[in-house]
């Protein structure tokens, strides 16, 4: 496949265009998947405001809100990177308390935090209400394969040398994990719109991937 390149500013105008369009009358999920040097959690917000900005309703929700409990994090240590990989995300929970809500007949109220990370304690707050032909964004790491009930996907694809180069410190250990991903997922093959990122200056598309249409009554 080919790359086409594309300025930060024009991915976040494109990507929001399109998500808005899709589906109008009703829920959408859409996920931005990426390792964290490309910044899903970054990208998601400016396309939320775009989408936002159209005239959609917009959600926000982040993976890493949805922890498992740090006894199961940590079982196999704090630094395990098939932890990382198996055990830090509760991807039953977003399904259950966040995605299942804004399938056909859904209530549509969302919990937005699932655990709090500082207490680890399960969050009491309130589930927000999302209407009907709003937009559930979620970011974070490692989305796909899991079973999650999103319509879209959206891959931040970043090589195995700038991941090395520009993983933050402190997530190094993590490496590992991300290269099983790219290996026992193939999230480029499975994402609806690929998106290079190993300089965040110059994103590039990948030419033979197309946010498909969502029908209305997803």
């Amino acid at each position: 496949m080919r790359a086409r390149p594309i300025s930060p500013e024009a991915l976040e105008a494109r990507l929001g265009d399109r998500v808005a369009g899709q589906a109008p009358g009703a829920w959408l999920r859409v996920g931005v998947d990426g390792a964290p040097p490309a910044r899903p959690d970054a990208l998601a917000g400016a396309v939320a405001e775009r989408v936002r900005l159209l005239g959609r309703p917009v959600l926000r929700l982040r993976a890493s809100d949805y922890l498992r409990p740090a006894s199961l994090r940590f079982e196999r240590g704090r630094t395990n990177p098939d932890a990382y990989y198996d055990d830090w995300i509760d991807y039953a929970a977003i399904n259950r308390e966040a995605l299942a809500p804004l399938s056909a007949g859904g209530s549509g109220l969302v919990r937005v935090v699932h655990r709090e990370p500082d207490t680890d304690r399960a969050s009491r707050s309130p589930r927000v209400a999302l209407p009907p032909g709003g937009v559930l964004i979620l970011s974070g790491a490692m989305l796909l394969g899991a079973g999650l009930a999103l319509d879209l996907v959206v891959h931040l694809a970043v090589s195995g040398a700038a991941l090395v180069r520009r993983m933050p410190a402190d997530l190094a250990w993590a490496i590992p994990a991300f290269e099983r991903y790219a290996v026992e997922v193939s999230p480029t093959l499975q994402a609806d719109w690929v998106v290079l990122l190993d300089d965040p200056r110059h994103p590039a598309i990948l030419d033979q991937t197309v946010i498909r249409d969502v029908p209305d009554d997803q």
